[in-house]
């Protein structure tokens, strides 16, 4: 009996060991991406912007470029891996990725929350100058990808960067206000807030609302929240405070008709961020028809992840360790290729038209 114990746990062990060894080539396979990352670092007078460039791997000459622009938040390279399937899908079409550290990530030089959209539109335009000087990027080909919060910095850049091939805004916000009321709502109606509780938010946020164009001090906001009772949880701090002080009435829609190239507009069914309805419209309103391309993802959340998996904080989890490739909605990354090869065909189609002329 003894013997025969000591086997059956010689095989248990050895299960074990194999199936630990399958769970790590599997793991280290679905982490290896068809792209070869260098890290950059790009001298700005506001200082130093650090990041990544990646590559589709042995390319025949010259490539064209995405510049990735941030949503909120400090954001590093990339985005904690989350980019890097979409590097893979760009590189797949011949383009690389350039990314950045938010200033004051990774090895970026000062303080994201003391920027204005303008700051960043201009750190977007030094990265862009960067990589026209790369003797590995096409410079007729660069374009700008941004979610979210980039959809107040891309119509910048967009307006004092004319030579630019392409701009892809996923799930871009259009009036800072408006979105965050319509986040706030969206988000308490979500996890089941009751009425009474949206609205006392709602009044909160109206306060605060006020003393932002009152331009109030953050002494004056420490005051009021301890006289409204607002919890320290719920608290902005000093450096957010500064960083909504410059931004909240950030509006795009003025921005908007300065785009001259083509533009992709990405939007999500189950946004509960952005109103991607009026988003839409206000897109369609101001840039001409011509221009602009519209897809939408009817299971997609904000960060275009499936709602399947965005549903389940372990599972989102689970997947982006084991299967990063499928956090996305299934239309997404398959979109942004069709999207670059478009982009591609127009870009070949007036270089024949200017050599036959």
């Amino acid at each position: 009996m003894k013997k025969k114990s000591k086997k059956a746990l010689w095989i248990t062990g050895g299960s074990v060991l194999l199936v630990l060894s399958a769970l790590l080539v599997f793991f280290l396979i679905q982490n290896t991406y068809r792209i070869e990352e260098r890290a950059v670092s790009i001298d700005t007078p506001e200082g130093v912007l650090t990041g990544t460039l990646a590559l589709p791997k042995s390319p025949s000459g010259p490539v064209g470029l995405v510049v990735f622009v941030h949503g909120d938040g400090p954001t590093n390279a990339s985005y904690d891996g989350a980019y890097k399937p979409l590097w893979e899908a760009f590189a797949g079409e011949g383009y690389a990725s350039l990314s950045l550290d938010k200033r004051g990530v990774g090895g970026s030089e000062g303080n994201w929350l003391n920027q204005s959209m303008e700051d960043r539109a201009r750190d977007t335009a030094e990265a862009i100058d960067w990589a026209r000087s790369q003797p590995e990027i096409d410079a007729s080909r660069i374009g700008l990808w941004g979610a979210s919060q980039a959809g107040w910095v891309i119509p910048k850049v967009a307006r004092d960067e004319p030579e630019l091939a392409f701009h892809i805004l996923v799930a871009p916000a259009v009036n800072w206000i408006e979105q965050g009321r319509y986040n706030t709502r969206r988000e308490m109606e979500n996890s089941g807030a009751s009425a009474a509780a949206i609205s006392r938010i709602e009044r909160e946020d109206a306060d605060v609302l006020d003393l932002l164009q009152r331009g109030a001090s953050y002494e004056d906001y420490e005051a009021y929240r301890k006289k409204a009772g607002v919890s320290g949880a719920e608290a902005i701090s000093r450096d957010r405070w500064t960083f909504i002080g410059k931004n909240f009435r950030s509006d795009s829609a003025d921005d908007l008709p300065a785009f001259r190239q083509p533009v992709h507009l990405v939007l999500g069914g189950e946004d509960l961020n952005v109103d991607s309805d009026d988003t839409e419209k206000v897109y369609r309103d101001n840039i001409p028809a011509e221009l602009l391309s519209v897809t939408r993802l009817p299971e997609a959340d904000h960060s275009m992840l499936d709602r399947r998996v965005a549903a389940s904080e372990a599972l989102t989890v689970l997947t982006a360790v084991f299967m990063p490739r499928e956090l996305f909605d299934d239309g997404y990354l398959r979109d942004m290729r069709q999207f670059l090869r478009t982009i591609d065909r127009g870009i070949d189609q007036g270089k024949e038209k200017t050599s036959s002329q």
